[in-house]
């Protein structure tokens, strides 16, 4: 195997693992029943450059870019997906906006 091949082989499995890391915020959606803190602007705009990364690796006919990319496209997206589940209302109320307290004022009591 040459070094080229090696790294290949070692840039794939990196790419795949780095594919799972939206795993952790799946489970803390789960955890919370909540997907108040996650940004789908953000996993959008990360889902839509591995399509850009997936497209690059398929125009050059590389494995390693489509592989990883295809992984992370796959992963994110469940992401959003989850994430898009709790705002429809399949969580708990933890998305719902909590109603404001109504504090009244030292002496302001009808006693």
């Amino acid at each position: 195997m040459t070094t080229p091949d090696l790294l290949a082989v070692i840039a794939t499995l990196a790419g795949v693992m780095m594919a799972l890391a939206p795993v952790l915020q799946i489970r803390r959606m789960f955890h919370t029943r909540s997907s108040r803190d996650v940004s789908l602007l953000y996993l959008t705009m990360l889902d839509l450059g591995f399509v850009a990364w997936i497209s690059y690796g398929w125009a050059i006919g590389n494995p390693a870019l489509l592989l990883s990319n295809s992984a992370s496209m796959t992963f994110m997206t469940v992401t959003i997906l989850v994430a898009l589940a709790f705002r429809r209302g399949k969580g708990s109320n933890a998305d719902r906006p909590a109603t404001p307290i109504e504090i009244e004022a030292p002496g302001s009591a009808d006693s």
